[in-house]
């Protein structure tokens, strides 16, 4: 009987325990790669006890919510993830630890429709060139697909002209939601961001030759409470365990073979 009672305690002590080593781990993350995190969250929450608490925010522009202004007014988290280019800055910046850059994701850009309407044709580039020629308007994004929509895409079809008045940048909010609501008749953005949203059908990414890939990259943020736990949670999210959850969102993970693009 003591024998018992004396592991019954042992039970509640460890128990007991494990709850105070476990920690709230908080990340900063842009939109593209939320989708496949939130998916991984309970698996993660389960083998690790730690519970994951996320702050979105684009990972590059002007608006108060974008990551870099929350690190600039001294906002706190463990880990950061987002486009592997404004993770360069922040770098530059002395925000992040150093080495803890881990290579998670590339995001293919794609294109979207309000809920019902016909599907255009996509996937050529004088097929694409046609549908925004005849389209009423146009979305995208205001990081880096809709920076190289808005910058590079219009221009290499030759309709940068034709599109400057039906042409919106949609700032903070995921492209889709708006046409999902009818404001814009095409919306543009990483096909991570478009997928999880209601309302709309995903035509499909930019044809091979006009396609622009976004690489998804996370680190530890100096300063943080928890660094370890960052860490451990960056390690899992490029573990082959993650990987078939990643590619559901439309992410293409990144394999020691694939460590190099953007």
């Amino acid at each position: 009987m003591l024998n018992l009672r004396l592991s019954f305690a042992l039970l509640i002590l460890c128990a007991v325990s494990t709850a105070a080593l476990a920690q709230d781990v908080t990340v900063m993350i842009s939109g593209g790669f939320r989708a496949a995190l939130e998916k991984l969250a309970v698996q993660y929450e389960a083998k690790s006890g730690d519970r994951i608490v996320l702050i979105s925010g684009p990972s590059m522009g002007k608006t108060p919510q974008a990551i870099p202004a929350r690190l600039a007014r001294g906002e706190k988290a463990d880990a950061v993830i987002m486009v592997g280019d404004a993770l360069n800055a922040l770098d530059q910046q002395g925000k992040i630890v150093p080495g803890s850059r881990v290579e998670l994701a590339d995001s293919p850009v794609g294109m979207v429709v309000q809920k019902g309407a016909p599907a255009p044709d996509i996937s050529t580039a004088s097929a694409l060139r046609k549908t925004l020629l005849n389209a009423r308007s146009v979305a995208y994004s205001d990081s880096a697909s809709g920076r190289y929509v808005e910058s590079q895409l219009f221009r290499r079809l030759g309709i940068e002209s034709q599109l400057k008045d039906k042409a919106h940048r949609v700032e903070r909010i995921p492209v889709a939601s708006e046409v999902a609501k009818g404001k814009y008749t095409l919306g543009f953005q990483q096909v991570s961001e478009l997928l999880p949203v209601s309302g709309v059908t995903f035509v499909g990414p930019l044809p091979g030759e006009l396609q622009y890939i976004t690489r998804f990259a996370g680190a530890v943020i100096e300063g943080a409470i928890h660094p370890e736990k960052g860490k451990a949670l960056l390690s899992f999210l490029s573990s082959p365990e993650a990987r078939g959850v990643i590619t559901s969102t439309g992410l293409i993970p990144v394999t020691p073979t694939r460590e190099t693009g953007r």
